[in-house]
């Protein structure tokens, strides 16, 4: 039974019609590597304004590493924003695209350990969270365990990452793309078990983990082709995208092993639990955006969301998918600039 009470489902809000256009190209002005432990070294930057509303950006994969790109949603003149690579990634150290990485110190604790870390680190007393598809997990993860540090939450393509969705993800969107999903598991070396996909996951973090480059390399190629045609289902362009596999080799190796490690483990979250535990968030004010055609992760995470965090207002932008387009981008932006707004009353 759940603890909590739950709120009436919220009405997704109106679409505006001149979405917000991101702020010109910018870059941090400041940056350092963090000891966190483990042997672990985790590389942080810092742009826009030094003395802004501070925010953070919570990038995706697991494993994909920050981008600069992220910045154009917030206003340099009003936010102090943070870029952090979470362990294993981007400029972090050691990286996991070295099958030497041990990845055992690699898990969602210690991911929302290294972002507290960062914060004290930074002097920052509360900051606001962005973040969408493993970072909506991630700094949702975050601001239940330390909600007196976060000041507002925009998120877009909503996940929580439960073994319902990693099902979905790898296995039940093969219903639409039968003969990739059918390459997908044969590369794994295994096949889907009784209970779920965990069984080819597993398959795939040992293969990326192998001390042989030759079978590394094809199993991250295998994992890219499959994360590419999930998104083909929502991509006019689809013949000409190649959004995982276009990556560099160390960064499409590292994303694979990471998510693979995640994912074969259930982020080492207790199925369901960042949706029944959303009513800790009350009083922090969020914003939800998430693609009708979602087909990585349809809305119904985000709608149930909204259903169990109080001061959330979700709004399902009904011609995006799980990449955001100038639609859903502009929500994001929007959404940074009022929060911006109501921290500068």
């Amino acid at each position: 039974m759940n603890r909590h009470p739950e709120p009436e489902p919220p009405s997704p809000a109106a679409e505006p019609d001149d979405p917000h256009p991101p702020y010109e190209p910018y870059h941090p002005h400041q940056a350092g590597h963090l000891d966190v432990g483990d042997g672990q070294r985790v590389h942080w930057a810092v742009a826009g304004n030094p003395d802004g509303h501070p925010a953070l950006v919570v990038h995706g994969g697991p494993g994909s590493g920050s981008s600069t790109g992220a910045l154009r949603r917030f206003d340099p003149d009003r936010y102090r924003v943070v870029l952090i690579d979470q362990r294993g990634c981007g400029r972090s150290t050691p990286h996991a695209s070295d099958p030497a990485t041990d990845l055992r110190h690699n898990t969602t604790d210690h991911l929302v350990a290294d972002m507290e870390a960062v914060r004290a680190h930074l002097g920052i007393d509360r900051w606001l969270l962005y973040g969408g598809s493993w970072g909506s997990t991630l700094l949702l993860a975050y601001a239940q365990r330390f909600p007196s540090r976060v000041s507002a939450i925009v998120v877009h393509s909503v996940t929580t990452t439960r073994r319902s969705e990693i099902d979905w993800l790898y296995r039940g969107v093969g219903r639409f793309l039968p003969e990739a999903w059918e390459r997908f598991v044969a590369a794994s070396g295994t096949a889907p078990g009784a209970g779920g996909i965990s069984d080819v996951l597993r398959g795939y973090a040992e293969l990326t983990s192998d001390p042989d480059q030759a079978v590394r390399d094809r199993a991250t190629a295998a994992w890219c082709a499959w994360e590419d045609a999930v998104l083909s289902l929502e991509l006019a362009e689809a013949p000409a995208v190649a959004h995982f596999a276009g990556r560099p080799d160390a960064a499409r190796r590292a994303t694979v092993r990471i998510c693979a490690h995640y994912f074969a483990a259930g982020a080492w979250l207790e199925e369901g639990a960042l949706l029944r535990d959303a009513p800790l968030l009350t009083g922090i004010p969020g914003v939800l955006i998430h693609g009708r055609h979602d087909m990585g992760g349809p809305p119904r995470t985000a709608w149930e969301l909204a259903r169990r965090w109080p001061d959330a207002r979700l709004t399902i932008v009904e011609d995006a998918g799980h990449l955001s387009n100038a639609r859903s981008g502009g929500l994001v932006t929007a959404a940074l600039d009022r929060f911006a707004d109501m921290a500068d009353r």
